[in-house]
């Protein structure tokens, strides 16, 4: 029998996922969010293709950590390959509850009804007993994996093949972003964090700042300040007026080159994988590094949240990608239990990773405190976000290898060195939340770990090469001596790392005079990732022959996590004063594609958004300090600068959902870097490839 799905270890019984409403009708629950990736269209497909019903009719209730089921984080790519199939068992237990329950009520035999169009069938003919009545006598603490029985792949996705985002509309006139919310008598917040994550506040005119205009209560707590105000605007004149006014211990970090300090950084070695003899003592070598800054995550809105206390308890909207880790940091933090704090999901601006959504929550909950039965709705500012959200970490990847005579790799030794990337909130046993550092009693975050390389990889995410290499190895290096706070960004530490060691492919192919889809082929064998080779080939063909001066096209491959979804990108490139995308190509393969234009969207928009980070993304950081404070200073990749993109999926129905949300992330940089470089004859191994690193490549 099929393994169940993970999450009904931890949710076994029908009523953690299925519910009654008061007008009888059933509704099914998720403990995944929606971050604009289209989660929620998919994971309504699934249950209304397992339930043969109209996706119209399926009624998906928002993620909140009162109802909903602990599903942990939305992140890894992993909603439909875990979330999906749970809600698929879900709907299939349920099925076999209400013709169970049906057929002793009918008198008739279980297997001549059928439950389709959310009613009972018997036969051709629709029975009389509906669902509505039978629905509250359903034993709603029965277990899910002893009677699901999901349809087989051969029998799935018969009515319909995709779906239109159920949250278009909403989404274009902007009706559910936690940023509008509005409750009667609702007053508005504004934190006033410290400039640096080391700053104390030492004065402050409270007296003053509380007679600014509109302002209905100063909060300080330790370092912790911030305004509630009778309007947005209110609030955001008095944090201005309070950060030029405040006081705070100078910085005494002199400025540095962090990308350079993480890459000679003697922090201790961890061996992740070893396997084979990685001797480098022989054959002809190859050796190339890659390394990136730290990044924001780039939303264009801010974060938001509303928070209100009624007696003892509080309850929070937010665009948390976590709402049960927010609520553990929120008891850590706060010293109160968790029974006492609600997390509710609210879309907001789409991120993929730890922004400064949970912080922002923890602000309006620090800020509502002061006015009980108030709801307080905090919406960071353009500087907040840039100043306050947690980084994605800057990181410098070696890789060496060696070639022996026939051509073939031997060896590949690969060196990480990276920020943290695993600061989540609650991770490690602290809130890790911006200011629970800053109040009277804080709680510091504890020492970083990493994402464990088995369930695919921190920092080293990607860094095993995804080659049939007869000696591996690969050793990290997690620099955690820095003044900034980092955490999980996009696809973690496999962007770098693809970029690493796809460069390194193709300079080698460069060197040997092969063809890089052959080369990789001949590296490779399993038939999905070749695949995957193959059909970009055949899409871009005609790339190879009588190229411009000044363009150049590349390619990479990888599977996401080595476990998840392939994916192979071929880029074009037009490089004159900056490097120009013309053409972007995608095959990848991410097993059942439940929505296949979701995963395009998703596809494309990695692609997108590594362009913009190889090309352009760069966070300001002076001393101990974030210097970028908008967009001026924080350029991202322009509508009219989105190459043409074609993405094309290799389906396999009948194989497990992977995920395709963090696919291309790594693939699409990477042949970014193998582009420019057949453009220009040189690699640039700084990112991003800006104007400056493509004169410093040229002059080394």
């Amino acid at each position: 029998m099929e393994k169940a799905p993970q999450p009904l270890i931890a949710n076994p019984q029908l009523g953690d996922w299925v519910g009654v409403d008061q007008a009888g009708e059933i509704f099914f629950r998720t403990g995944r969010v929606e971050l604009g990736q289209g989660n929620l269209t998919a994971l309504v497909m699934v249950i209304a293709d397992e339930l043969d019903m109209n996706p119209a009719d399926v009624h998906l209730e928002t993620a909140r950590t009162d109802r909903s089921p602990n599903e942990g984080l939305t992140a890894g790519s992993v909603s439909l390959t875990f979330g999906g199939q749970a809600l698929r068992w879900a709907a299939s237990a349920l099925r076999h509850l209400v013709l169970e329950t049906a057929a002793n009520r009918l008198e008739l035999p279980a297997e001549d009804l059928a439950f389709r169009d959310a009613r009972i069938w018997h036969g051709d003919a629709v029975c009389a007993l509906s669902v509505a009545e039978i629905a509250p006598t359903l034993d709603f603490s029965t277990a899910i994996a002893p009677i699901a029985n999901p349809k087989p792949p051969d029998q799935r996705w018969q009515a319909f093949r995709d779906l239109d985002r159920i949250d278009l509309k909403d989404r274009l006139v902007g009706a559910p972003f936690v940023h509008d919310l509005s409750f009667p008598n609702m007053l508005f917040g504004a934190p006033v964090h410290p400039p640096r994550l080391s700053a104390e506040l030492l004065e402050m005119d409270e007296d003053v700042l509380m007679g600014r205009s509109g302002v209905v209560e100063v909060v300080r707590d330790g370092s912790f300040l911030g305004v509630v105000a009778k309007s947005p605007d209110d609030a955001a004149r008095a944090a201005d007026w309070a950060r030029a006014h405040g006081r705070w211990t100078p910085d005494d970090i002199e400025p540095f080159d962090v990308v350079e300090a993480i890459a000679n950084s003697t922090a201790d070695v961890e061996t992740v994988f070893e396997a084979g003899e990685p001797d480098l003592n022989a054959g002809r070598f190859f050796e190339t590094v890659s390394s990136r800054p730290f990044l924001f995550h780039g939303s264009i809105g801010p974060a938001a949240a509303v928070a209100i206390w009624e007696d003892k308890n509080v309850t929070v909207w937010t665009q948390s990608q976590g709402i049960f880790h927010l609520r553990a940091a929120l008891s850590m933090a706060l010293r109160i239990d968790e029974d006492h704090i609600t997390v509710i999901h609210a879309p907001g601006a789409g991120s993929y990773g730890h922004n400064g959504s949970d912080d922002a929550a923890f602000d309006a909950v620090l800020l509502a405190k002061s006015v009980p039965g108030r709801h307080v709705k905090v919406v960071w500012s353009r500087f907040d976000e840039f100043h306050c959200e947690p980084l994605g970490p800057a990181m410098s990847t070696r890789v060496k290898a060696r070639l022996d005579d026939d051509g073939r790799l031997q060896t590949m030794n690969v060196m990480v060195h990276s920020a943290p990337h695993g600061r989540r909130p609650s991770a490690n046993g602290t809130p890790n939340l911006r200011a629970a550092s800053y109040i009277a009693n804080p709680i510091h975050p504890a020492p970083a770990k990493d994402v464990p390389i088995e369930r695919g990889g921190g920092a080293d995410r990607n860094a095993i090469p995804g080659y049939d290499i007869p000696g591996v190895r690969l050793n990290k290096r997690l620099v955690r001596d820095l003044p900034y706070r980092s955490s999980s960004l996009r696809s973690l530490g496999a962007y770098t790392n693809v970029i690493a060691i796809e460069s390194l492919i193709d300079d080698i192919v460069a060197e040997i005079g092969a063809d890089p889809f052959e080369f990789r082929r001949k590296h490779l064998s399993d038939p999905r990732a070749i695949a995957v080779l193959d059909r970009l080939e055949s899409l871009v063909h005609s790339w190879q022959t009588n190229p411009e001066e000044g363009t150049g096209w590349g390619i990479a491959y990888s599977r996401y996590k080595n476990m998840s979804g392939y994916c192979a990108v071929a880029m074009r490139v037009d490089v004159s004063e900056d490097v120009r995308l013309t053409d972007a190509v995608c095959v990848a393969d991410i097993g059942e594609a439940v929505s296949p234009n979701g995963a395009k969207n998703q596809i494309e928009g990695g692609i997108i958004q590594s362009a913009s980070w190889t090309l352009k993304e760069e966070a300001g950081l002076l001393g101990g300090s974030v210097s970028t404070e908008s967009w001026l200073d924080y350029p991202i990749l322009k509508f009219s600068e989105v190459p043409k993109i074609t993405v094309e999926l290799i389906e396999h129905p009948d194989a497990p959902p992977l995920g395709a949300g963090e696919i291309s992330q790594g693939p699409a940089g990477a042949a970014i870097s193998n582009a420019v470089r057949a453009a220009l004859g040189v690699r640039v191994t700084r990112l991003p490839i800006t104007r400056h690193a493509i004169v410093a490549a040229l002059s080394a």
